[in-house]
């Protein structure tokens, strides 16, 4: 009995180093071809990094380029809503600046002319059409008034237009800026453990006498 069981022990044993190596084998095997789509992807990643110049230049060329260069198509939405309103307001200020620069030469010339009737204006005229709702020129303070509160409009206008080309002049470098800075920081990997840890220890000053302080450790 005991040599039959015995013989059954032996004849098991090679099964079972087989079974064994082969396990091995498979998970080795396994381990390898990861290792080996770690690495493929890495190597995708660093083909597809962007170049921070080229993006700059991109995006120079037509605003919103290096972002799609980048493939942070998510800012697309921000950067085109920031130019459209830089735009509207550029273009609705320019208009009025417009309406009263006209309304005011109109104006200064037709009373230098003597030819302004506040009690029957020319309702054609530029600077009756840009006079308030329910207001007239003597409600206005009369032509000479009126000349002045137009060349403040005007000028009141022009600054907002200004102010406005200036703020899509903004939009555009910063547009440049993030796409320069996205680019440099397309490999940048932050890990997922990123913490802060305040704690208080013991310093001992011997000139001071000073033993408390509060430490700050980041974590990343």
């Amino acid at each position: 009995m005991i040599k039959r069981l015995l013989t059954i022990l032996f004849c098991i044993l090679p099964l079972y180093a087989i079974a064994e190596e082969v396990r091995t084998d498979s998970a080795q095997l396994k381990t390898d071809t990861v290792m080996e789509q770690e690495h493929y992807r890495y190597m995708i990643d660093l083909k597809r990094q962007p170049d921070a110049i080229r993006a700059i230049w991109l995006g120079a060329i037509a605003p919103g380029a290096g972002q799609i260069y980048n493939r942070s198509y998510w800012k697309l939405p921000i950067v085109y809503g920031a130019f459209m309103g830089c735009g509207y307001a550029v273009a609705k200020m320019q208009g009025k600046y417009s309406d009263y620069k006209t309304a005011y030469k109109d104006l200064y010339l037709d009373n230098e002319a003597g030819i302004v009737d506040p009690a029957n204006p020319d309702p054609t005229k530029s600077y009756i059409k840009v006079l308030p709702e329910g207001y007239n020129i003597n409600r206005m303070g009369g032509v000479s008034m009126y000349i002045k509160t137009l060349n403040n409009w005007q000028s009141k206008y022009r600054r907002y237009r200004d102010l406005s080309v200036v703020a899509t002049v903004a939009v555009y470098a910063l547009s440049l800026i993030d796409a320069y800075v996205d680019a440099q920081l397309f490999d940048f990997d932050v890990s997922e453990e990123l913490s802060i840890n305040i704690q208080p220890q013991i310093y001992l000053d011997t000139y001071t006498q000073r033993t408390a302080e509060m430490k700050l450790a980041i974590t990343f």
